[in-house]
């Protein structure tokens, strides 16, 4: 375990690693990947040819924010996939380069020329943000640490107490 990692912060990711919610999380990431790199390869390709010099810049742009928030959202859930597996301990997940990055680039956005931007991108846009906002928020709740003087959250507190009293049947 690293020694910037707490022990319940060490349990807290692996019960995340092994939850429903990382498996649902996991497959929405991994399909929008997929379905962005089609769309990019093809629709996206032909629409952003009939667009105006200015919506072309502004297409190019938000692409490349699309596609490094989705690899920044893919890179950070499958390092919570290697922890599940065993691949990797929980204490390393913790480290700097394992942890969501980009912030600027993945959370900025142009709203110029957004309107003459085709839906098909909009709405990976739209998708991909309000993703990575989730991914944003768990990394937070998982890895940032609590103050030495306070305990973890009062809800981790409470689910452990639960898997204690349920591990005694």
């Amino acid at each position: 375990m690293s020694e910037f990692t707490a022990p319940w912060r060490a349990d807290v990711i692996q019960d995340f690693a092994r939850s429903e919610l990382f498996e649902r999380t996991f497959q929405e990431g991994m399909d929008l990947v997929e379905e962005t790199a089609t769309y990019l390869d093809g629709a996206g390709r032909q629409e952003s040819k009939l667009l105006s010099r200015n919506a072309a810049l502004a297409y190019a742009s938000e692409s490349m924010r699309l596609t490094t928030r989705l690899m920044q959202v893919a890179s950070w859930l499958l390092v919570q996939r290697a922890v599940r597996e065993g691949d990797m301990e929980p204490g390393a997940a913790c480290e700097d380069r394992y942890r969501l990055a980009a912030e600027e680039v993945c959370r900025g956005g142009e709203e110029q020329a957004a309107e003459d931007l085709p839906g098909g991108l909009l709405t990976l846009l739209d998708r991909s943000e309000r993703l990575y906002e989730r991914v944003r928020h768990l990394d937070r709740r998982m890895y940032v640490e609590a103050p030495a003087d306070q305990e973890p959250h009062p809800v981790l507190s409470q689910l452990d107490r639960l898997k204690t009293a349920l591990g005694a049947f």
